[in-house]
């Protein structure tokens, strides 16, 4: 039988490279960690690892295992983590992933009402993570994911929460300030500043530069947005963002959207959770309540 032990002694051998350095981490001696691996071995009747030199390599059923350890010992220890918290009354935390800039404003909306209505969970929000946000729920890093591109994989569950157009901004002088909609061509010579996202995933190069075979004259990149859009407004280039942000800081600052295209670049929020979480009351709350016009 395969115990939580075996999984996680062939998750550190694989992390650390030695049975020795696996066992002072998992504080076992290192006769009891051999012994371990040698009973498993015994049962599945095939070895985990072959030996070249020093180094451990692991055989087909070796990473097998190590994937199935990669998979289960988070969600073990999720609900180990879960049901301590149920044991304590309490719910725990809410643990978001951000894959938008832009939507972390949108996501304060939601976020104020929802710790009014759930006071035993806490709430929070990993904005600049370093992992993929669906790596992230896969392996229970994160509860939700807020993106505009989901990934449809078995196993996750994506809801659209809010609907949104992604327009051009420029400073209220720009040249192009009075335009109703504007086309590719005429950002040739602008300087385009986006957030720190590669170009092919921004929606500006990919669904509307990018097709019109259109690069503008340069780009740059900036993490905040009040920075990015104080940039604008004073002349320094344009940028794209959705048009409720855009109006929201209209009111002091001197920036103006226009439409990307006769018919514009329709976008919408996705809240992006496991299956298995569906049932999870507080996950659930959230989702029903981004929903509601007030966060809108």
């Amino acid at each position: 039988m395969i115990e939580r032990i075996h999984l996680a002694i062939v998750q550190e051998v694989a992390r650390l490279g030695s049975l020795t350095a696996a066992a002072d981490t998992l504080c076992l001696t290192q006769s009891a960690l051999s012994h371990s691996v040698k009973k498993l071995e015994s049962q599945l009747g095939t070895a985990i690892w072959l030996r070249e030199g020093r180094q451990l390599i692991p055989t087909q059923a070796g990473e097998h295992l190590l994937a199935l350890a990669n998979r289960v010992l988070p969600q073990l220890a999720q609900a180990e983590e879960r049901l301590a918290q149920y044991a304590q009354g309490r719910r725990g935390t809410l643990r978001i992933g951000m894959e938008c800039h832009p939507c972390y404003q949108w996501l304060l909306k939601v976020v104020a009402p929802y710790l009014a209505r759930w006071p035993d969970v806490d709430v929070d929000v990993k904005q600049k993570f370093q992992f993929g946000g669906i790596g992230a729920l896969f392996g229970y890093e994160i509860d939700l994911l807020v993106t505009p591109d989901p990934l449809f994989k078995p196993g996750l569950r994506f809801e659209p929460v809010f609907d949104y157009e992604q327009v051009l901004v420029v400073a209220r002088d720009h040249a192009l300030a009075g335009a109703a909609r504007v086309q590719p061509r005429q950002l040739a010579q602008e300087v385009l500043i986006t957030y720190p996202v590669a170009p092919e995933r921004l929606d500006i190069f990919n669904q509307f530069l990018t097709p019109a075979g259109i690069a503008p004259r340069q780009h740059k990149t900036i993490e905040t947005t009040d920075i990015l859009l104080q940039m604008v407004a004073s002349g320094r280039g344009v940028t794209a963002l959705p048009r409720w942000l855009v109006e929201e800081y209209a009111d002091r600052m001197p920036i103006v959207p226009i439409r990307l295209g006769a018919r514009g670049i329709q976008k919408q929020i996705f809240l992006g959770l496991r299956e298995t979480d569906m049932d999870v009351d507080y996950l659930r709350s959230f989702v029903e309540m981004a929903h509601q016009p007030q966060v809108r």
